[in-house]
């Protein structure tokens, strides 16, 4: 028996949805210019910008040659007492650095508290993680950091950072994450004869309105750390480089063109773990993120790296701001849905939305669903998907899939068809693809008759997976256009699909241009 489904206003678009009050969204970055501000950036463009780009590559290249005298000899992998002249090379390496900004306009760089030695703090936590400007501190204390493999082989770069003796990270390397936490590890219980270790444990840039989750890696080793906290306090905030805003090229511009660029660091007291602490990360690193958020009067948010992907997607729930996708999966995580999410469990969920036959469930009947006691988190994700007092499980399902693999279009493609095709041929109906499309890939400026018509080629009325798998591989603008993260796809029995080249897309070679992502993969 098919699935029936009226048409209605897709998932994500209903006028009666509202977010919490109290949403943050640390990934999206908006800049408006006022009229004044934008004739003073037309002239610095033509004026200062060039003299401060030509400054900061000279002071780049002339600290270049001191880099290499440093490094010469120097073994990456051991240590090795610093002598007298290693030392005054690094002074003069911090001097041109220190130049170097100053030329970009960070004319005042106020540090407030001490930095402690790396025998009492072998690493340092720096949050909020707002751009590439975050470099600052690290070109001031020369503190090692985290980064990967391959720009040690950057010209003129490459040897600059070598300087600093940074822990490597290789993404070709299937244990690398476990090598770079013994090696941070290894470090931190030198003694203090390693550099310290500066680390951004936020792990992507937000925009400063709140502190998301910190990653554990900078707390495993259960050794004192130093908080560091960064406000940048511009007036015009071109620092933040987030998921959704201004490009890189674009912040650095602007940033130039401002007279003045102003930065206070504060280090805080040294934090020294519990026993408690030490044996839980997690728990260390919610606590020192607690005080880092304390005094830079910030709130904290349960966000994460995998969440910024989220803030991309035109998926389900997609409302002005990309909000709904973020707030769906702090509610998610808050409820503990979100642990143990494997492709497994979404086919058995997948499953039990099917047995439901397209019947909507009223808030009790989904709070049976879900075998959880009502409350208000869980009555706010039920407004999320609610519609006329009741919601259709189907597109809670699509949304899981979503935030818990957000590079994975295609599975969750297949999921929504598995979920909505009939029992007998496994096909759906045009009505039913509108939904699919609207909720998984937020397809909405297309006509989805046009796309329908152009999938069922022999004019059936309906079409299975495999029939869109197949008009996704004579179009491959269609998944060009409505994929903001790239996933690897070959073609297989189960639909998989690798896209070819030239073929017909309803609407795509006019908006191809209009559509092109700014995607950053953070470190």
């Amino acid at each position: 028996m098919r699935l029936v489904h009226r048409k209605r206003t897709p998932a994500g678009n209903r006028e009666d949805f509202r977010v919490s009050t109290h949403f943050t969204n640390p990934f999206t970055h908006e800049l408006k210019l006022s009229p004044v501000q934008k004739v003073q950036i037309a002239l610095m463009t033509v004026t200062l910008f060039p003299l401060r780009l030509l400054c900061g590559a000279f002071f780049m290249l002339l600290a270049w040659p001191f880099v290499f005298l440093a490094t010469m000899g120097r073994t990456d992998d051991a240590v090795e007492p610093l002598t007298w002249w290693r030392w005054m090379l690094g002074l003069i390496i911090k001097g041109i650095m220190r130049a170097m900004w100053f030329s970009g306009g960070f004319h005042w760089i106020r540090v407030k508290g001490r930095l402690a030695l790396p025998s009492e703090a072998p690493i340092l936590v720096l949050a909020p993680h707002t751009s590439y400007f975050d470099g600052i501190p690290v070109t001031m204390t020369m503190s090692s950091i985290v980064m990967k493999a391959e720009s040690k082989h950057v010209p003129v770069w490459g040897t600059l950072i070598k300087f600093i003796r940074p822990v490597l990270v290789s993404r070709s390397d299937p244990d690398s994450r476990r090598k770079t936490l013994e090696e941070i590890k290894r470090r931190a219980c030198s003694a203090g004869q390693w550099p310290q270790i500066m680390i951004f444990p936020e792990g992507t840039c937000t925009n400063r309105t709140c502190l998301i989750t910190f990653k554990p890696g900078a707390f495993i080793p259960g050794v004192p750390v130093q908080p560091v906290v960064l406000r940048y306090l511009n007036k015009l905030d071109t620092m933040s480089w987030t998921w959704r805003g201004p490009g890189a090229l674009t912040l650095l511009w602007l940033t130039l063109c401002q007279i003045h660029n102003p930065v206070e660091i504060e280090y805080l007291p040294v934090y020294t773990p519990s026993e408690e602490e030490k044996r839980n990360p997690t728990l260390f690193a919610s606590n020192v993120r607690n005080i880092m958020a304390k005094a830079l009067q910030l709130p904290t948010a349960e966000y994460s790296f995998e969440d910024g992907q989220l803030s991309v997607i035109k998926g389900p729930l997609s409302l002005p701001g990309h909000s709904g996708l973020l707030e769906f999966s702090r509610l998610v995580h808050k409820l503990g849905l979100k642990l143990g999410v494997t492709d497994e469990f979404l086919q058995e969920e997948g499953k039990k939305a099917c047995n439901l036959s397209g019947r909507k469930l009223s808030l009790e009947e989904f709070t049976e669903y879900l075998k959880l006691p009502l409350t208000e988190t869980l009555q706010d994700i039920f407004t999320l998907f609610e519609e006329h007092g009741q919601m259709d499980v189907r597109e809670y399902v699509i949304a899981l899939s979503v935030i818990c693999r957000p590079s994975k279009y295609l599975k969750t493609l297949q999921l929504a068809f598995r979920m909505f095709e009939a029992e007998d041929d496994r096909a759906i109906v045009e009505d039913e693809l509108a939904v699919i499309l609207k909720s998984v890939l937020g397809v909405e400026d297309v006509s989805v008759g046009d796309v329908f018509r152009a999938v069922d080629t022999r004019d059936k009325g309906k079409i299975t997976f495999d029939d869109f798998c197949h008009f996704m591989e004579r179009c491959p603008n269609f998944m060009k256009l409505y994929r903001c993260i790239d996933e690897p796809t070959t073609h297989t029995s189960s639909g998989l699909v690798q896209p070819a080249t030239n073929s017909f897309c309803p609407d795509c070679s006019s908006q191809e241009q209009n559509n092109t992502r700014h995607i950053k993969k953070q470190d």
